[in-house]
């Protein structure tokens, strides 16, 4: 049985322009102990599909269809008492912004106890041990006198590392982390990634890790969805989007990926980002494919497995296979 069992997840916004579909029928599944990336530009769905599991839906925000399992335990239409017991203790989130995700009016050590107090029987005193050895296993120096400050006396780096802690406080099963390093400069946004890796195998927690950049996923993932339009365009294990990938949306995202090779000219993937808000019948990414057909614009293209753990979404691939012309994927080069 999966950790985590997402089945045809429709999410829509209402809206004073009335009904937006986020979502539009969202597959995918985690086993313990694994990484999977979700992976796409912003706007795709990636986090609406984080708050869902959550139950943190924005004002406006309704699951309308589908279903979340957490160790088969269904999480959608859950009452507020299921989700207070499992959010923050088995299952945790590691926010985008931790200036704004932490309270600027509380010190460290009161927000990382806060949720060891909520989810444990520790006293205050033991809760507080607790909390700084946290903050000593996240790299934090000096944790005890960390922990009597504020958010906005840390820097960039050491304020995700808190947030990482209080996280992990209560060693969850399941670690959502949404864009992680965002506004991290290079090398510590490195150590965050790295600091995650070491953590998870540590405590054997399966961690979704939501973001943009592929390099994020090459270091940190076993295996990736990639989403547009809030839709999953094709999904495998790591190797096989990278180096075998199907949809035409994925291989424009590998050809607009820096290499070490400075000759290779980048690919940028022509057109806008899909306006969610008009509405989307076919293929998403449709405009701005240049293998698009006709149907692509007219109904999303059946998902067709590659080999049992690989799949996609797309109509081209599914035409080379029916054609049978012997050409092999189309590498990140290509």
């Amino acid at each position: 049985m999966a950790l985590l069992d997402i089945k045809d997840l429709k999410v829509s916004f209402f809206t004073e322009r009335g009904e937006i579909s986020a979502l539009g029928g969202v597959s995918l599944s985690l086993e313990s102990g694994k990484v999977l990336g979700i992976v796409g530009e912003s706007g795709s769905g990636k986090s609406v599909t984080a708050y869902s599991v959550l139950g943190l839906l924005p004002k406006g925000g309704r699951i309308i269809e589908g279903s979340v399992k957490f160790m088969g335990e269904e999480l959608v239409g859950a009452d507020r008492t299921l989700l207070n017991r499992i959010r923050g203790n088995r299952i945790s989130m590691i926010f985008q912004d931790p200036m704004t995700s932490l309270n600027p009016t509380l010190r460290i050590g009161k927000q990382i106890t806060e949720s060891i107090l909520l989810h444990t029987d520790a006293s205050p005193k033991e809760a507080k041990v607790r909390a700084t050895e946290m903050l000593r296993s996240v790299g934090i120096r000096a944790p005890e006198e960390r922990m009597n400050q504020y958010p906005h006396e840390l820097s960039g780096g050491m304020r995700q590392r808190v947030m990482i802690a209080m996280a992990l406080v209560c060693e969850p099963e399941l670690l959502i982390a949404d864009e992680p390093t965002t506004a991290l400069d290079v090398t510590v946004a490195a150590e965050i990634l790295d600091l995650l890796k070491k953590l998870g195998r540590k405590m054997g927690m399966a961690i979704m890790m939501i973001t943009h950049d592929l390099g994020t996923v090459a270091e940190l993932c076993d295996e990736v969805a990639v989403m547009y339009g809030g839709r999953i365009c094709e999904r495998g294990r790591t190797e096989d989007i990278f180096y075998s990938p199907c949809h035409e949306y994925t291989k424009a995202l590998l050809r607009s990926v820096p290499t070490a090779d400075k000759r290779e000219r980048l690919i940028p993937i022509g057109g806008a980002p899909i306006d969610i808000s008009q509405g989307i019948r076919g293929c998403p990414f449709a405009p701005r494919c240049e293998k698009a057909m006709h149907v692509c614009l007219m109904e999303f293209p059946r998902e067709i497995s590659v080999d049992g753990i690989h799949s996609a979404a797309c109509y081209e691939y599914e035409r080379r296979l029916v054609l049978g012309s012997g050409e092999e994927n189309e590498g990140s080069n290509n």
